[in-house]
This record gives structure tokens, C-alpha cells and sequence, in this order.
């Protein structure tokens, strides 16, 4: 019986994510990356891998088996990762009631809604005064993505024969073939995982949907003196108006009307402040959110200021050294889907559109959709 073949376009997440469900089924697989390494939004990020932002139901299972597989890969690539949860925390009593509430609602996932004495525990960071307590979950997994994934290509090769063409931009798509300029690669299936590379590939294909591209900023700060550690990911209040898996609490609207009055240039900006601990000791801080199909390519400096001045509202480090600043651009569909997964043609898979989970979702998504065939 003859090897079945496969094309992945884009060494991002969502990419190594098709490889590896492809390969580990026997396929042979060819990855076409236009840079000469991962540089996009995959390595722009906190690295977090975080369930509980996902609704229940398939979005949470999805992230749960992410999780799963995650594991899985940095277990076999020796690629680190710390399985410390997450901590959302709250210093108002409007804050304090949605994380009780939400204790409450997801007892079924074991979540904790703890007093302030047993926050302060899980975390030398937390900020002690005026703490009312905090929501803390088990299931949050952090990765360095830009370790993570520069790692991962090569122990796909290693391990599966996976084949990257790094600096190959494919340039048109006639199945069975991808055509990267000149050169012509065939195979019985094509992924394309092409980011936020909308132009380029089925243009068409994408002007149907409901796209656009988020720019977000982020910020590191230095490696803690002393090895010193935060513990779990920490969140500020404005989180819990950005996940989905929040506004099933009925607390919440009072908490968005306040904070819409009081915090109107975080509105604006998209912002809502976390913090994530590499391996080395770095800080990830962020970020913010601003749509638009293009955007300059310069950040806002005001930005950094709002997400620093509201990170001292509940955390406090060792040092706080910021030693990079960037951006990252990712597609995001306006409708409140997570994904976009159709077949352009007989053979051709599109996957895009993962927002800003695409390390929660990818490695959850790619297996499923690859188990079914």
C-alpha cells in the first residue's frame, strides 16, 4: 500500500499541528514556510494554553485535548513547560462577586474560589492590599512559544520525517499541486494554515467570511533574581470581559458597566492585563487588541503605559525590567467563531481564523479534523 502524502502551508502552530496529527498517522508530510523560520504570531505570545477561557462543550474539550497533546509533544521534544494553572484576582466587591460566582458555576472543572489569605499562597506576586480573593484553575499549561516552536520542526523530522521547506512561499494551489513560484510539490492532501495571510492563497475564499486581523502589543520583562517564580499565570479584572467562558455570570454586567466608566482607554484599546513565567524566568506582560484588516507597524507606547500601571494594581515582581517590546497581528472572525475550516476544492483543507487561541486550539482542532479522514 502506498504512504499517503501531505502538504502543510505555514510552520506556525496551526501548521506544526497539522503535521504532527498527519505524520503520526502515517503520512508523509512536507511543511512550505515563506520565512526562513517561525516569526508570527505563534512565537508573539504569552504561551499560555488556557482552557479556562473556553465556554464547555466542544471549545473546552478542545482545549482540554490541546492540553493533552501539548504534553505529549514537550515530553517527547524535551521542550519545557510548567503545568501551574491560572489565578484570576479581584479588588473590588463587583470583581470579588462574578469570581464567586463563577467558582460556583464551574465546580464541575474543579475551580477555587479562594479568600484572600489563600490567594496570597499561591503566589508571592499577588498584590496583598485591598485583595479580595481570587478564582484559581488547575488545567493552564505555559509554554515559551518562541522556544516551543522553533523546537517542535525539528523533532517532527527527527521523529516522523516531516520535511520543511523553509523559505518556500507558496504561490498557488492547483491540487494535487502548490506551486512555490517555480517549484511544483504534490501530494494526496493540503493544509493550508496560512495565518494571517489572507491575499495570497484563496483570496476569494476568505472575502466570504466575516475576517479581520487583531494587532496586539506585548512587553518582557527581565529573568527574576534569585529564580524566584510567580506560580500560576496571573489576570487582572479586565480578563474576565474578555473570555468567553466568563459571561455565562450574571455578575459580570454590573462589573462591564464599571469598568467601561472607569477604565475607558482600556476599552478602547482592547486591553486586559496577564502575566506568564518562562523557563528562565522572564515575564510575558499584555496585551491589547485593536482591529482593522492593516495596521501600522509601530506600537503605542501609550499602550505599554496602561497595561504596566495596571499590572501594579495586582502584581508586583522582583524586578521590573522591561527588556522587549513587540507586535503581533493574528486573524479573528467578527461573528464570535473560533475557526474557520472549509474545503476550497476536492483534496484542499483550509484552517484559519483561530483568533488569539490559536495555543489553546490548534493541536486540538488539527486532531480532530484529521482523525475523520
Amino acid at each position: 500500500m502506498l504512504q499517503k502524502t501531505a502538504i502543510v502551508v505555514g510552520a506556525g502552530i496551526a501548521g506544526l499541528a497539522a503535521a504532527r496529527a498527519l505524520a503520526v498517522r502515517g503520512y508523509k508530510v512536507t511543511v512550505l514556510e515563506r520565512t526562513t523560520k517561525a516569526v508570527g504570531a505563534s512565537i508573539r505570545n504569552f504561551g499560555m494554553v488556557i482552557p479556562v477561557g473556553q465556554t464547555d462543550g466542544k471549545y473546552y474539550e478542545r482545549a482540554m485535548l490541546s492540553r493533552g497533546i501539548w504534553k505529549q509533544v514537550c515530553d517527547s521534544a524535551g521542550i519545557w513547560y510548567d503545568e501551574v494553572g491560572a489565578l484570576q484576582l479581584a479588588y473590588e466587591q463587583d470583581e470579588w462577586d462574578v469570581l464567586q460566582e463563577l467558582g460556583t458555576i464551574y465546580q464541575h472543572r474543579s475551580y477555587r474560589a479562594l479568600n484572600a489569605e489563600a490567594t496570597l499562597l499561591k503566589s508571592p506576586a499577588v498584590v496583598a492590599e485591598g485583595l479580595k480573593g481570587g478564582l484559581y484553575s488547575k488545567d493552564e499549561v505555559i509554554i515559551d512559544p518562541r522556544v516551543a516552536i522553533s523546537t517542535i520542526p525539528g523533532w517532527l523530522s527527527e521523529k516522523y520525517g516531516v520535511l520543511f521547506e523553509w523559505g518556500k512561499a507558496a504561490t498557488d494551489v492547483r491540487y494535487p499541486v502548490v506551486y512555490a513560484g517555480k517549484e511544483a510539490f504534490e501530494a494526496d492532501e493540503i493544509y493550508i494554515c496560512s495565518g494571517a495571510d489572507f491575499e495570497t492563497l484563496y483570496p476569494e475564499i476568505f472575502a466570504q467570511f466575516p475576517l479581520t486581523r487583531c494587532k496586539l502589543q506585548m512587553m518582557r520583562m527581565i529573568a527574576q533574581p534569585e529564580n524566584w517564580r510567580v506560580g500560576p499565570m496571573l489576570c487582572g479584572a479586565l480578563s474576565l470581559l474578555h473570555y468567553n467562558s466568563f459571561k455565562v455570570a450574571h455578575s459580570l454586567t454590573k462589573l462591564k458597566q464599571r469598568i467601561e466608566e472607569e477604565y475607558p482607554d482600556y476599552v478602547k484599546w482592547g486591553i486586559h492585563v496577564m502575566v506568564s513565567q518562562n523557563q528562565v524566568g522572564e515575564l510575558s506582560i499584555g496585551d491589547s487588541h485593536e482591529y482593522g484588516m492593516t495596521h501600522d507597524p509601530f506600537d503605542k507606547r501609550i499602550i505599554n503605559d496602561l497595561v504596566l500601571s495596571y499590572l501594579n494594581k495586582f502584581a508586583r515582581f522582583k524586578s521590573n525590567q522591561v527588556i522587549e517590546t513587540w507586535n503581533g497581528i493574528y486573524p479573528k472572525l467578527t461573528n464570535g467563531e473560533t475557526d474557520i475550516v472549509v474545503s476550497p476544492e476536492e483534496g484542499v483543507t483550509i484552517v484559519n481564523g483561530l483568533g488569539g487561541a490559536g495555543m489553546t486550539f490548534s493541536f486540538g482542532l488539527l486532531e480532530e479534523l484529521v482523525s475523520k479522514k
